[in-house]
């Protein structure tokens, strides 16, 4: 398994730490659920995924390439990961959010978030 860079960890840490999208925050129902996205074959799946605030996110790969989920417009970035690795993120603001594999421009998934 590969460590993740320190341009890796600063750009998820700065991600965490800097964008309200990512602040964990307790849903009104004190029930977030965990939803999960498998990164295989090239693909997202789901790639459409609708989750409500409070919620988070792990994408998992489990393809032999990196790949990250990456915002079209800078919200979050996973940064790259290897075969095994994953990357979870809370979701603190609802929108819609598309994002892409840096990598892989053609790999693209939609997030809806209510």
């Amino acid at each position: 398994m590969t460590k993740l860079t320190r341009r890796d960890t600063f750009r998820l840490g700065a991600a965490l730490v800097v964008l309200p999208l990512t602040a964990a925050v307790a849903r009104a129902d004190g029930h977030a659920t965990a939803h999960t996205v498998t990164i295989k074959g090239h693909a997202f799946t789901p790639a459409d995924i609708q989750i409500k605030v409070g919620d988070s996110i792990t994408w998992i790969n489990e393809d032999n390439s990196r790949h990250s989920a990456t915002d079209l417009n800078g919200a979050f970035d996973t940064g790259l990961l290897s075969r095994g690795q994953e990357a979870t993120l809370t979701f603190g603001g609802a929108g819609r959010f598309e994002y892409r594999c840096t990598p892989h421009a053609n790999m693209r998934g939609t997030i809806m978030i209510s």
